[in-house]
């Protein structure tokens, strides 16, 4: 393919309430636009030594990131996925990276799963590879472990796939499905202008739980799952409801509990973190309510904890990864 190459990752909603690391979905704007995600360019690299000077990859530029992360290759999650794939697929090409970060960091919103995307994608296409997406996603799970310091892909997957998914299992290999989206399904999304660490985030959450907490949290999975494939949205609204992951981390987010109560107010489905939050998702029935929970939250967190707030409205279900060209 034509040197370089641009490609697009969309944030994502990871967890989806119920579904801790094995249901996530995409993002997109309200307007069909790309959203928030991030875009990597990657082009030939002439490594003075070769890949054994370092690895086949250097990452040329950051922008977006404040001066933020790691340029050095192994501490880059675009660039240790990057790097498995070509070790994996074609070993002895250099690659160089160019990150343009569109989304915060440690929002909750999937912005190290999007890099890791956003850079297999591109490689993947530069290189002529044509590689499996399941395979890629794989490579892209390197990355991951390396920003949150465990193997999940409910980040992963809907960036890269796009719609909403379920991975059933990562071994031996990435096992995901794709779930229907009932028509008119939106996603109210609220961001606080704050940060919560993902690897943090989990290392605070039991590795042990009682028998019938775990009962109910499969119980909510398995309805969610049954409710999308029947258009159920009373069920869906029932069934989003996390007992693992909200009540530890919903303690970091300033103003969550009151915002929640004011999305399900306004007549959301329902409400949870996105990921490891502060980010705030509320599912909808149409674009129109959306918008009215969205607000909600918003002007909840705002006037509670006196923290800024971005909104966003995402129609459902929205595309994953993809080359693109010029501005995206």
């Amino acid at each position: 393919m034509t040197n370089p190459v641009r490609a697009f990752a969309p944030a994502s909603v990871s967890n989806i309430a119920c579904g801790f690391d094995i249901l996530g979905f995409a993002l997109q704007a309200e307007n069909g636009q790309t959203g928030p995600g991030d875009v990597v360019t990657a082009s030939y690299g002439e490594f003075p030594g070769g890949p054994e000077s370092g690895g086949p990859v250097r990452i040329a530029r950051i922008t977006g990131d404040g001066g933020r992360l790691p340029l050095e290759p192994g501490r880059n999650t675009a660039a240790v996925a990057a790097r498995a794939l070509i070790e994996g697929e074609a070993p002895g090409a250099t690659v160089d990276l160019q990150i343009e970060k569109r989304m915060p960091l440690e929002s909750g919103l999937g912005s190290s799963a999007a890099s890791a995307v956003a850079a297999v994608v591109a490689v993947d296409a530069l290189l002529d590879l044509a590689v499996p997406e399941q395979a890629l996603l794989g490579y892209a799970l390197a990355g991951e472990v390396l920003a949150s310091g465990g193997a999940h892909a409910d980040n992963l997957a809907p960036s890269l796939l796009g719609g909403l998914v379920l991975v059933r299992s990562l071994d031996p290999e990435p096992d995901v499905i794709e779930l229907p989206v009932p028509a008119g399904l939106a996603c109210a999304l609220v961001r606080p202008h704050a940060e919560v660490n993902t690897r943090e985030s989990r290392a605070r959450l039991e590795r042990q739980l009682p028998l019938d907490r775990a009962v109910t949290q499969w119980g909510n999975a398995a309805a969610l799952v049954s409710a999308l494939y029947r258009s159920d949205l009373e069920l869906l609204s029932r069934a989003l409801v996390d007992v693992v992951a909200e009540p530890v981390r919903a303690q970091g987010v300033p103003g969550f509990h009151a915002a929640k109560a004011a999305a399900i107010e306004a007549g959301a489905l329902g409400c949870s973190l996105s990921g490891s939050g502060p980010a705030l998702f509320a599912l909808c029935d149409g674009r129109d309510r959306g918008t009215e929970v969205a607000a909600a939250m918003a002007d909840t967190i705002e006037a509670a904890a006196g923290v800024a707030c971005d909104r966003l409205v995402s129609p459902l279900p929205a595309p994953g990864a993809r080359v693109i060209a010029g501005e995206a």
